[in-house]
């Protein structure tokens, strides 16, 4: 198969998968709002497997902010911290304790925390904008933090061990 359709199969399956898993969290209230633990961002391990990640998971996050119950503006901060939270996670991938790659995970927590911390602390129209985004970046960033280091962790070494999964996602 050529190498372009390759990698245009992989970012579309991604971003499918992705929109399916955070409308799937987003039925029980747990995707959009400043307390968020979509399985969706299980994925963002991806990014050390494949490059196609990248704009899987970014179109997967635009796609799936179509649904935020936040504010529209989530569709672009919520995008972009995804992307560049996927280009770090990618351009760290060799960045490994014993082997995993533990502060490449980091990128999603931090840039959703700050990104989407701030967003809702914008839109919240409360007078002492640092009180209410630390809460906030707080309370995002354990939520990722919970995905990643759980989930995605489970996530990371089934595709490890599993050759075939292993294989579609390789660059």
């Amino acid at each position: 198969m050529n190498k372009k359709i390759r990698h245009l199969t992989k970012a579309a399956v991604i971003a499918a998968v992705y929109t399916v898993l955070t409308l799937l969290s987003g039925a029980f209230g747990l995707a959009y709002g400043n307390v968020q633990f979509r399985i969706s961002e299980a994925m963002c391990i991806l990014p050390l497997f494949t490059s196609a990640a990248i704009p899987g998971l970014t179109v997967g996050c635009l796609i799936s902010n179509i649904f935020s119950t936040v504010n529209p503006v989530d569709m672009v901060i919520g995008t972009l911290a995804s992307f560049l939270a996927a280009v770090c996670t990618r351009k760290c991938r060799f960045l490994t304790v014993r082997g995993f790659p533990f502060l490449s995970l980091l990128f999603p927590v931090l840039f959703n925390a700050v990104f989407v911390g701030a967003e809702i602390a914008f839109f919240s129209g409360a007078d002492a904008f640092i009180p209410v985004f630390t809460a906030n970046a707080l309370s995002v960033g354990a939520g990722e933090a919970a995905v990643i280091y759980t989930l995605g962790t489970a996530l990371f070494f089934f595709i490890r061990k599993n050759d075939r999964m292993g294989s579609f996602l390789s660059d």
